[in-house]
């Protein structure tokens, strides 16, 4: 595909011609980005809002991420722009970056902001989404489109498997290049970036712009409270048991009466493969494999179809045959490799029908914070600690 702003083939023309058509009819459509699938409907129109919320499963407290094409598109739907957050916009669009800003009362259905007074907006980096975007003629509200609680999608087949014949159509563009989710950052009033969501964009990437000490994570009490989660078990690994994730059913139900988010992700399980996902840290890489070989171990004689998802530096500390399903992030220097792999590794898992899934933890810098905190919502919170 032509690397430009416009695609070139007729093929594609008449593709966007038609998911433009459905978006501006109410309907909703899938339509890849740089980062994972999104599921787009018009920003505007609540009934089609609400298509995109039932086609998910989505609950209504979780805000979508409105999708524009211009930079002056920003102008109608938001009241103002803090120097800081435009400098970041203009360091990182289009890309993996969405900004959380003010929105203008009445231009936007309410069921996209979550009632808050707050609008997360970015500007995908994917020729088709920028054309779709530019036909339809509207700023586009899009989630990930999958099943809420289920892995995103970085190829269509992965759309069509979670929401066929709950959705109007799919564009597909190929696999996505980033394979996680945008960073999301809302600006404060002294102009340092609060991350509430990590992603495509490095906690490193954004000091760069806005200077030391001026980006900062979301506080993680804030995130545990809104995410349900119950917080991080850091018990020494035991039995098979202490890597069971909370389902999504249960942190969502743990998380019902909390605030509506700031960002999507932030309140509910995310992420997650159909068997209990665990995640295993420690001092070193081959303590970690040892107490996850142990607990694979268990759990296979107790009837469990076990997974493991690791890098490729480890394998070799594993014993042969150490799970029914083992998945490679790639390797530890390059975790661009881990980020586009990681949802449709998740997923293989469920091909294999794998009820128990152990994963390596990884470095939680750069890109990996995005990985991390990818896993951290996909167990539910569950790790287990090798020492």
């Amino acid at each position: 595909m032509d690397s430009g702003p416009y695609p070139q083939s007729e093929a594609d023309r008449q593709a966007i011609a038609e998911a433009a058509a459905l978006l501006r009819e109410g309907s909703t459509v899938a339509f890849p980005t740089e980062t994972v699938y999104g599921l787009g409907a018009d920003a505007g129109s609540t009934a089609a809002v609400e298509a995109v919320f039932a086609a998910k499963g989505r609950p209504s407290d979780n805000p979508l991420i409105v999708h524009i094409a211009r930079r002056s598109d920003l102008e109608g739907l938001v009241t103002e722009v803090h120097p800081s957050a435009a400098a970041l916009i203009d360091a990182f669009w289009p890309g993996p970056l969405t900004v959380v800003l003010p929105v203008r009362p009445g231009v936007l259905s309410p069921l996209v902001t979550a009632g808050l007074d707050t609008v997360g907006v970015r500007m995908p980096d994917h020729p088709l989404a920028l054309a779709l975007i530019r036909a339809a003629g509207c700023p586009v509200a899009a989630p990930s489109a999958n099943r809420s609680g289920r892995p995103s999608p970085t190829l269509a087949a992965h759309v069509l498997e979670d929401l066929a014949g709950y959705i109007g159509g799919v564009l597909d563009g190929g696999a996505a290049g980033v394979g996680l989710e945008s960073t999301v950052v809302q600006v404060q009033p002294d102009g340092t970036a609060l991350v509430l969501r990590p992603g495509g964009i490095t906690a490193e990437q954004l000091a760069a712009v806005l200077g030391p000490g001026a980006v900062a994570a979301a506080p993680a009490a804030a995130v545990d409270d809104a995410a349900g989660s119950g917080g991080m078990s850091t018990e020494p690994a035991e039995a098979p048991a202490a890597a069971s994730a909370q389902s999504p059913g249960a942190a969502q139900a743990a998380g019902d009466s909390s605030p509506a988010p700031r960002a999507p992700g932030m309140k509910y399980t995310h992420y997650a493969p159909r068997g209990a996902l665990g995640v295993v840290r420690g001092a070193s890489a081959r303590g970690v494999a040892e107490a996850a070989a142990g607990l694979l171990q268990a759990a296979q004689r107790a009837g469990e179809i076990t997974g493991l998802l690791l890098f490729e530096e480890h394998k070799a500390l594993y014993p042969a045959g150490a799970a029914a399903c083992i998945v490679s992030l790639g390797s530890l220097a390059s975790p661009e490799e881990g980020a586009r792999s990681l949802y449709a590794a998740l997923r293989r898992f469920d091909e294999a029908g794998a009820t128990y899934i152990l994963a390596e933890a990884c470095p939680d810098t750069g890109l990996g914070a995005a990985i991390m905190n990818r896993l951290m919502k996909a167990s539910g919170g569950t790790v287990i600690d090798a020492g």
